[in-house]
């Protein structure tokens, strides 16, 4: 049966004086995105998306090349918009997270609410894999907005409960083409 591979880019360098979707990947997440490429499922990806922002392109573009395969950049894709704060040094940035899985229905700090990234993210799964080839999809984001999936996926309220784990990303979970049914909680890449 197909497979959706939902993967997290992993670590970015982190410039406070750029844009976020604009930051790339670090050395060490260039490193784990190649060392990925190890792993036995990626053989069977046939088609790929990525969100717009630059650090989801890195990882596309080191798989793609690797299978030979282009990728579709789709913005809904994107993580839930925290423009409104931009940069915050980590342990503001984890209180502010946690209050956006708490809180789902409020903009936090002006943060676009976790209903509404759910929402976005759901409805871009869905047309992607609509307009796919048969066979097993990779879809390159961000961990938030896949928590907010895998919470969908799983059928329970918004948490970080399904946050992934680890520090700086770099994760994937998998779930059936027809029906969504998970197949694998997040593993670290």
């Amino acid at each position: 049966m197909a497979q959706v591979h939902f993967l997290t880019h992993p670590e970015v360098a982190i410039d406070p004086a750029t844009p976020i979707p604009d930051w790339p990947l670090s050395a060490r997440g260039l490193e784990r995105s190649r060392a990925m490429l190890a792993q036995p499922w990626v053989a069977g990806i046939g088609a790929m998306f990525s969100s717009t922002e630059r650090k989801a392109c890195d990882m596309a573009a080191i798989l793609a090349g690797h299978l030979g395969l282009g990728f579709t950049q789709v913005a809904a894709l994107g993580e839930n918009d925290r423009s409104a704060t931009g940069y915050l040094p980590p342990a503001e940035f984890e209180a502010t997270a946690d209050a956006f899985f708490a809180r789902p229905e409020e903009s936090v700090r002006g943060w676009e609410r976790a209903v509404d990234a759910q929402a976005r993210i759901v409805a871009a799964v869905r047309s992607v894999l609509a307009q796919a080839p048969p066979g097993d999809v990779a879809i390159i984001a961000h961990g938030g907005v896949g928590a907010l999936l895998l919470c969908h996926i799983k059928g329970v309220t918004i948490s970080r409960e399904e946050d992934q784990p680890g520090v700086g990303g770099g994760n994937v979970f998998r779930f059936t083409r027809v029906g969504w049914g998970l197949v694998k909680g997040w593993r670290r890449l």
